[in-house]
């Protein structure tokens, strides 16, 4: 039995195989998408139960996605930024667009399990 549906989000292939075999292994069911324009469609039509979502894509950022989930209604997804940018410049754009946590590349699995737990439970901020 999942323990709930994890949309990925993320241009880099391999970071979103590695992910998904942690999350699989931890009973999680995993779905990606690698622009910012497959993104929405994909989490409109898979309805995720949490968005991991990178802010460097192609076909527009991070926060474009946010955005345009909002505007979809299905900006009620709690989304969870992994990213290689410096949260210095970053974090406080990240929550102010609505994500949950704000984490940089590479992450543990404990802290990122934890958040998308606390993501799940309907936290409502993790760690931004």
């Amino acid at each position: 039995m999942s323990r709930g549906r994890i949309l990925i989000i993320d241009d880099d292939l391999d970071l979103q195989r590695g992910l998904g075999i942690r999350l699989n292994a931890e009973g999680y069911e995993v779905i990606g998408a690698a622009d910012a324009v497959s993104a929405t469609t994909v989490a409109r039509r898979e309805k995720p139960d949490v968005i991991i979502l990178d802010l460097g894509l192609p076909g527009g950022d991070g926060y474009v996605v946010m955005d345009r989930l909002k505007s979809l209604l299905v900006g009620s997804i709690p989304v969870i930024v992994l990213t290689a940018r410096d949260p210095a410049t970053d974090r406080d754009r990240a929550k102010a667009g609505g994500a949950v946590a704000y984490f940089q590349k590479p992450v543990s699995n404990r802290a990122l399990l934890s958040a998308i737990e606390r993501a799940r439970a309907g936290v409502e901020s993790v760690r931004v």
